[in-house]
């Protein structure tokens, strides 16, 4: 009965990874993700409100949390008001990225990423510059393909010079 409960155990466990994708597909999986990222930071660029809607998954269950202690954004209703309330507030936005990691589960349908940013912009016609902002989120590859935007979490560096 034991040797027959450990071949089972074997078939299900080598069942079970016949469901993850190859190494090839899991990059080129990575390289689509990496050039929506690209297209988000464009979209903040150009304020084109259009192509971050595409980029969102447009439902009740996405989450955004910005830089400030009241910014938890529930549900697209809530996070497209904030897109719409950025851009009426700043101009001239430039955002330049680096150190980016992007991970992805290995049946494909989830991925998560972190980068920083460096976000210049104008704000009452006064140039402004934050360096080093973190930005990371969760991504869910949906029925027909497409990765959406599920969650998103802005921050930025605090200096507390703890253990100096």
């Amino acid at each position: 009965m034991k040797a027959f409960l450990s071949i089972l155990a074997v078939v299900l466990l080598l069942s079970a990874c016949s469901n993850c994708p190859n190494e090839p597909t899991i990059a080129e999986e990575i390289d689509r993700i990496e050039e929506l990222l690209e297209r988000y930071a464009i979209a903040m660029e150009n304020e084109d409100f259009a192509m971050i809607e595409n980029i969102w998954a447009t439902n009740d269950s996405i989450i955004m949390l910005g830089t400030d202690s009241h910014e938890k954004l529930m549900g697209w209703k809530n996070i497209r008001q904030a897109y719409k309330n950025q851009f009426n507030e700043i101009s001239d936005v430039y955002i330049s990225t680096n150190d980016q990691f992007i991970r992805i589960n290995c049946t494909g349908n989830t991925a998560w990423f972190i980068k920083n940013m460096n976000y210049n912009f104008m704000y009452d016609s006064i140039a402004r510059s934050f360096e080093g902002i973190r930005f990371s989120g969760v991504l869910d590859k949906n029925e027909a393909g497409a990765w959406k935007m599920m969650q998103g979490h802005i921050s930025v560096p605090a200096q507390i010079n703890i253990g100096r």
